[in-house]
């Protein structure tokens, strides 16, 4: 350890004497690294941004299983003459199987036309078919929601949003909706609650997923969507819900579709990584620059040193000590500009965000993570050790009594 000491002392030492020309040498290494930091930063910084679009926009908990009712018979995709598809008990059997805590949803959508019993007029809308509990975006503001006796039971009824309601009562208040009787597909259902709009344009009707027929089931497929509790169970419930259909359906899994937000996430992640590595190997041709410029200044260094090596020699240090010293110089050299090169691209990138912001009002950040330090520290041993070892090996091979003779 006191010799790794004094090695990396004498090569501080070293580089203070000559230091103009040691930074004029290193260049190279600071610009790279300078760049490096930079566009790692950057890049982390878009990831980041985009991981935060998908989670606003998706939810990572989600586990969307859709029938799939195709087949692919060279090369084009078919219809399946027989197919499974989700029902409520088959999709509630299918829920109580899974050993982790879910909210499960089904829900089944058609657009349709109904019938408002008391004025028969006509209303298009969108019906959707579901199960409980119902998804957190609906907020009712009048009357109640289906319970779970009225979807086991089958019961006809239904709630409306706020524009549907308006079409049904016209310039009535929109609470005058609940009880009124509407007719769909044939079967009279009783309005029970109206729910908020918030920025929905058309009319929308929530009914039992029960009163749905099979037929209307099959012609249009209801999609499942299980959202875990935690995030971190997505993949071990998405393993478990391939099990079950596996082995509780006709066709297994050739019949579903399973999807998981994780997917867009993942695929993001890989596209930003192949950005990185592209642009990690372009800007690394300048660190290549400047690993050239630590062997020029160790190779300048053995020629004025060389007579010093050489007393060196003859009073008993070993190759191993010269070898250890310039290696010392270098990896010293090489640190001292990649950490110049750090700072220099923090700066750079600070500078740089605010000109990104004005010209495209995104809420984009630079990310410094422990990777791109960690990158940084790798490439400056690696640097000191791959550009020093010839100088460092030309030192050590020097015989002592040529060097002494030199003088």
């Amino acid at each position: 350890m006191k010799k790794i000491i004094v090695s990396f002392a004498t090569a501080l030492e070293n580089i203070r004497s000559r230091f103009f020309h040691t930074i004029l040498s290193i260049l190279g290494i600071v610009i790279g690294v300078a760049a490096l930091v930079a566009i790692l930063s950057l890049i982390d910084g878009m990831e980041q941004y985009a991981h935060e679009q998908i989670t606003k926009t998706t939810s990572l908990n989600a586990i969307m299983i859709q029938s799939n009712p195709y087949k692919s018979v060279n090369d084009v995709s078919v219809r399946k003459d027989d197919y499974v598809y989700f029902t409520h008990d088959t999709f509630q059997k299918m829920v109580a199987s899974l050993t982790k805590p879910v909210i499960p949803y089904l829900e089944w959508r058609q657009s349709s036309e109904i019938v408002g019993k008391a004025t028969s007029r006509k209303v298009g809308t969108v019906v959707t078919g579901t199960t409980l509990p119902l998804h957190p975006g609906i907020t009712l503001v009048h009357g109640r929601a289906f319970t779970e006796a009225e979807l086991d039971n089958k019961r006809p009824v239904a709630f409306i949003n706020q524009r549907m309601a308006r079409q049904l009562v016209d310039k009535q208040s929109e609470k005058q909706a609940v009880g009124q009787q509407i007719v769909y597909n044939g079967t009279a259902l009783t309005v029970i609650g109206v729910w908020t709009d918030k920025d929905i344009s058309y009319g929308q009707l929530l009914m039992p997923l029960t009163l749905v027929s099979d037929s209307a089931l099959k012609a249009t497929l209801p999609m499942g969507i299980i959202d875990a509790k935690n995030v971190e169970n997505v993949v071990g419930l998405k393993s478990e819900i391939e099990n079950w259909l596996n082995a509780n359906t006709r066709n297994k899994l050739d019949d579903f579709t399973i999807i998981t937000n994780e997917q867009r996430v993942s695929q993001a992640t890989k596209g930003f990584l192949l950005f990185r590595i592209v642009m990690g190997l372009i800007v690394g041709i300048s660190v290549l620059v400047g690993g050239i410029g630590v062997m020029n200044v160790l190779l300048i260094s053995v020629t004025e040193r060389t007579v010093e090596i050489g007393v060196r020699k003859a009073l008993g240090d070993k190759k191993r000590d010269i070898l250890w010293q310039f290696l010392s110089e270098s990896i010293t050299i090489s640190t001292f500009g990649s950490l110049l090169g750090l700072a220099l691209g923090v700066l750079s990138t600070l500078a740089f965000i605010p000109i990104v912001k004005a010209m495209t009002a995104v809420p984009f950040q630079a990310a410094y993570t422990w990777n791109t330090f960690i990158v940084i520290v790798v490439i400056a041993m690696v640097i000191g050790v791959v550009f020093g070892t010839y100088p460092a090996m030309r030192a050590a091979r020097l015989d002592p009594v040529e060097a002494i003779r030199r003088e």
